[in-house]
């Protein structure tokens, strides 16, 4: 049994049997169903109250027309949705005071999927920029998946903030760099080593940890560190600040490696090659964090607040390498506007809490025949006339 389409059914039953139980649910969309027509019925049955329908008012039991009326306006949108499916779901709603929980059920579903989505274009557009040799199309999905994460967040209730998960992700897997950013790096390394003073046109904005290949960046560590000290940099003092890290005891770096990027000496621009090995960086921080966000979304056990925060620190390494490639290059590509839904109408914590507590049936709506006994079928159409 899926948890999430039972969630689906026992929330629309709940309306159906009483519709005083969406003034309980104005912070569900239909957009947070998973199926179609489901989403259909639910933006329905919010129409029809909307339009101020007669079974709002009705004492007693529920006229059978709220439940044909609003399969006749879902039909209008989705295809192959009958009155038996309605009453199925009728028949599906364990209790009708339950619906704001079963609505919860239904909002998680939907925020794991959103943020799963998104995962998914942020690494589509990071191994696009791959391609391209660009990085716009990277952090503009960065950002609006910063926003949608703020965006479910305060729809969920809670203040987002960035939370390191206890376990990491279940996939360690380092994302695969291009030839080219390997060429990119050796020939700035064998500038650097050849003209100690280009040291001063990168050393403020580039990170050893922006080196696809560790080897180089454990080469640019020692460099930098040679120019912090203002020591002289050649192919001896570079293999003993090497040794001194530990380098060459651990077989990290060996002197074959130092020698083919010392005498790979050419002409070039440090700044430049410096800002591709940034650009590289960013794109494959972005595919990383891309794939840390989706196994955290694909892992259902994981409550929205939980996922969100955890999602949010999983960016915290892009937004870092992205605001050095923005601050360095200059360029900001615009990011097009998130599209936030109204809020809801009840307060955050309001809302947090109408979520977690069931709601009583409306008065109107309470039923005086007995409870049916154990093993006796319900009937679907039970709580209309």
């Amino acid at each position: 049994m899926n948890p999430l389409l039972s969630a689906e059914q026992a929330v629309l039953g709940a309306v159906l049997l009483d519709p005083g139980q969406l003034s309980h649910l104005d912070w569900l969309a239909p957009e947070h169903f998973d199926r179609p027509v489901h989403q259909a019925l639910f933006a329905a049955l919010r129409k029809l109250r909307g339009d101020g329908h007669p079974a709002l008012a009705a004492e007693g039991a529920v006229p059978l027309s709220w439940v044909t009326d609003a399969v006749n306006e879902a039909g209008l949108h989705v295809r192959g949705l009958t009155a038996v499916h309605a009453h199925s779901l009728v028949s599906a709603c364990p209790r009708v005071a339950h619906a704001p929980v079963y609505g919860r059920m239904v909002l998680e579903g939907a925020i794991h999927r959103t943020i799963t989505r998104h995962a998914i274009r942020l690494h589509q557009a990071a191994r696009a920029d791959a391609r391209r040799g660009r990085v716009d199309g990277s952090v503009i999905q960065a950002d609006v998946l910063s926003g949608v994460l703020s965006e479910l967040a305060q729809r969920w209730g809670t203040e987002p903030r960035s939370v390191p998960p206890a376990h990491a992700p279940a996939d360690p897997s380092p994302v695969r760099a291009d030839d080219q950013a390997g060429e990119d790096e050796r020939f700035l390394l064998a500038i650097l080593a050849d003209r100690p003073t280009a040291m001063e046109e990168v050393v403020g904005w580039l990170r050893p940890v922006d080196f696809t290949d560790p080897i180089h960046g454990h080469l640019y560590r020692c460099l930098g560190a040679l120019h912090h000290r203002g020591e002289p940099v050649d192919r001896i003092t570079l293999l003993w600040e090497a040794q001194r890290r530990g380098l060459l005891a651990d077989g990290t770096l060996t002197a074959e490696h130092l020698s083919a990027i010392c005498d790979d000496v050419s002409a070039g621009s440090a700044e430049w090659l410096g800002e591709q090995v940034l650009a590289s960086s960013v794109i494959r921080t972005a595919a990383t964090a891309a794939r840390d966000v989706r196994v955290l979304a694909e892992d259902e056990a994981l409550s929205p607040g939980q996922l969100i925060n955890h999602a949010l620190h999983a960016l915290g390494p892009l937004d870092e390498v992205r605001t050095r490639w923005q601050s360095t290059t200059g360029r900001r590509p615009a990011t097009p506007p998130v599209r936030t839904p109204e809020p809801p109408p009840l307060s955050r914590a309001h809302a947090a809490l109408a979520r977690s507590a069931p709601n009583p049936v409306s008065p109107s709506r309470t039923r005086s025949d007995p409870a049916p006994a154990p093993g006796t079928r319900r009937s679907p159409a039970r709580g209309h006339n």
